[in-house]
């Protein structure tokens, strides 16, 4: 067989996720017929179906999920080499930091400043996106480091826990919920989150139901305002930050139209007259980590894996913050 192109697995890809041929034309920008030719010509070299095709449907086979998985990791790793390989060429190459906004646990502006001071650190550009967008970042080479709170998809990475703290549920002031100083997650079964669905009894709410409004409309590679190591800087001077719901958020639970969960360390920041906040025994607590592509290999990142895994101890000890060890 010969070797596979990338130019056939952005088309499978695009077909997989749709699951609809018409759809993954339009998505590339091509006409229908030439696509599921191409299909079925990738189909009869590798010599299996990847689509099981009825008028009404199309389905992935056993080969085809396989197939995705891999097809995704190779996608990932082609434009991983052009950003990483640009990036080394810039006259001033930088160390691009993954995160969601206030998802540090109050602990970037320490970090940075003991990245400062190792050798090897260079500039530190800031990567701002959504949920879930830090790991696929680290993946193709939109960052070179990420701070993300687990679980999250680690396939190709490496990650160290840095700080777990509870979650906790926030109620309107109102809600007769409030009342009580601990809640299970029973007592809060059929309350509505942001993204629409429920809060079950039987088991905990999808993880970081917190951030179930929909993604922050901030490209997912838009960076954010570079600390040069010799010159440390407030953490929010000069910041750009994505567009953010968790404002939107607190105002519907305010309202008492649905509750959300958040981690201990986002709810110190926002101290609400109209928001109580409470921990749910049975809930899964957070986890702060910081990754990297497991394949890295710059001294920039391991300087910075060392000052990020070198602060929580200190911060906790100087703020008296309590914490959980991780598992």
């Amino acid at each position: 067989m010969n070797d596979l192109e990338s130019r056939e697995l952005r088309y499978f890809v695009a077909v997989a996720e749709e699951l609809h041929f018409g759809r993954a034309a339009g998505r590339l920008g091509m006409a229908q017929p030439p696509l599921s030719r191409a299909i079925r010509d990738l189909e009869r070299r590798l010599g299996v179906r990847l689509f099981e095709r009825t008028t009404r449907q199309v389905r992935l086979t056993a080969a085809g999920e396989v197939f995705l998985r891999d097809a995704r990791t190779a996608l990932d790793a082609i434009a991983a080499a052009g950003r990483r390989v640009r990036n080394a060429g810039r006259a001033a190459p930088v160390l691009r930091l993954a995160l969601k906004a206030d998802n540090d646990a109050g602990l970037l502006p320490r970090i940075l400043s003991a990245y400062q001071r190792e050798s090897a650190a260079i500039d530190v550009e800031l990567v701002l996106g959504g949920r879930g967008e830090q790991a696929p970042a680290l993946r193709d080479g939109r960052a070179d480091v990420a701070l993300l709170v687990s679980p999250f998809d680690d396939r190709g990475l490496d990650f160290e826990p840095l700080r777990t703290e509870p979650r906790l549920a926030v109620l309107a002031a109102t809600d007769p919920l409030a009342a009580r100083s601990s809640l299970r997650l029973a007592d809060l079964a059929g309350r509505s989150l942001p993204d629409g669905t429920l809060v079950e009894e039987d088991g905990p709410p999808r993880p970081h139901a917190e951030e179930n409004a929909p993604p922050s409309h901030a490209h997912p590679g838009e960076s954010g305002p570079t600390w040069p190591r010799t010159a440390p800087r407030e953490l929010t001077a000069g910041a750009r930050r994505p567009p953010s719901d968790i404002t939107q958020i607190f105002r519907l639970v305010e309202l008492g139209q649905m509750i959300c969960f958040l981690p201990a360390w986002v709810t110190r920041r926002y101290p609400l007259p109209g928001i109580a906040y409470r921990p749910v025994g049975d809930l899964e607590p957070a986890t702060l980590a910081v990754a990297w592509p497991r394949d890295a290999r710059s001294p920039a990142v391991a300087a910075f894996i060392r000052a990020a895994v070198s602060v929580p101890a200190t911060a906790d000890a100087e703020n008296g913050v309590p914490q959980e060890a991780p598992a």
